[in-house]
């Protein structure tokens, strides 16, 4: 009965990638009809980056299946890097567009995204009874992305003309995203495909709100955007690496926490610690290698 069950998830999940395959095209047929470029191009950038993302922490999570002190160290780099990646991209670009409609109402539309993440998470284990298509992740960065497209379909015409500084934003938070949750579905046994869904999510909404162009205000902008990148940032902070026994860098490791003899534990204690290092050092690099690139494209 568990394995039929686990059998038709796994198609759910599966038929739920090309779900998101179809939103993108349907979302793209639109775009090209109504002349929406900006819209396509934006769409279009984000799908790419996040599907990248997503193909890429697949190939990785294969590649390195084995539980060892190598793969903990290759998860930890794996995490830093797509979690520092997405914190600096997230406080260069996601929250100064947040504020940028109105500092007050952005502000707490962030925090109220925050919140809306970490409820998510403090609720996931009733959400898994409900034997939803997607994990609380997946979930999380589908609002972000749907919000986040609203917005951008919403002020369309006042966008700035596209640009690699707009690339280099979409890039740097969407590539990351996707590679990170990739890793951990794949760490889970789930598919992967379902991150095609918040790849497209921002297409999806944002296509459509362009062509309709409802009223709208700076006010009601701030307070979208903002819970879309208090949301993303909650993502990005629940992937940073932690090394500590029962999570994920320890389980890689074979770290149980399970009375052991003192030398055995000193062994695990100084591990762990050498992990923590690999942890800050790839979460700095993550950060500094979106500040390298912002730098190069504004040079």
């Amino acid at each position: 009965m568990s394995s039929f069950s686990l059998s038709v998830r796994s198609v759910s999940l599966t038929r739920l990638g090309w779900g998101g395959i179809g939103m993108m095209l349907g979302a793209s047929a639109l775009a090209v009809g109504a002349a929406l470029w900006k819209l396509l191009a934006i769409g279009g950038v984000a799908f790419g980056a996040m599907a990248g993302g997503a193909w890429l922490g697949t190939r990785s999570g294969a590649a390195h299946a084995e539980g060892s002190t190598v793969r903990a160290r290759r998860l930890a780099w794996g995490y830093g890097l797509a979690s520092g990646a997405m914190i600096t991209s997230t406080g260069a670009f996601l929250i100064p567009s947040a504020i940028g409609h109105d500092a007050t109402v952005g502000g707490f539309g962030i925090a109220a995204g925050v919140l809306l993440g970490f409820i998510l998470h403090a609720a996931q284990h009733q959400l898994a009874h409900l034997s939803l298509p997607m994990d609380v992740t997946t979930l999380e960065l589908t609002a972000h992305s749907l919000a986040a497209g609203v917005v951008i379909g919403a002020v369309y015409a006042t966008m700035p003309a596209l640009s690699l500084a707009l690339g280099l934003a979409i890039v740097s938070h969407k590539g990351p995203a996707g590679y990170a949750a990739a890793r951990r579905l794949r760490r889970a046994g789930r598919p992967t495909s379902v991150l095609l869904v918040p790849a497209a999510a921002v297409a999806a909404t944002a296509v459509p709100v362009g062509i309709i162009s409802p009223p709208g205000s700076d006010v009601l902008h701030a307070l979208v955007f903002g819970i879309a990148t208090g949301v993303f940032l909650h993502v990005a902070l629940d992937f940073l690496p932690r090394c500590e026994i029962g999570g994920e860098i320890s389980e890689a490791a074979g770290l149980t926490g399970e009375a052991v003899p003192d030398d055995h534990f000193d062994a695990e204690h100084h591990l762990l610690d050498r992990l923590r290092l690999h942890a800050v050092a790839s979460a700095v690099v993550g950060g500094l290698v979106v500040f390298v690139a912002w730098l190069g494209v504004h040079a």
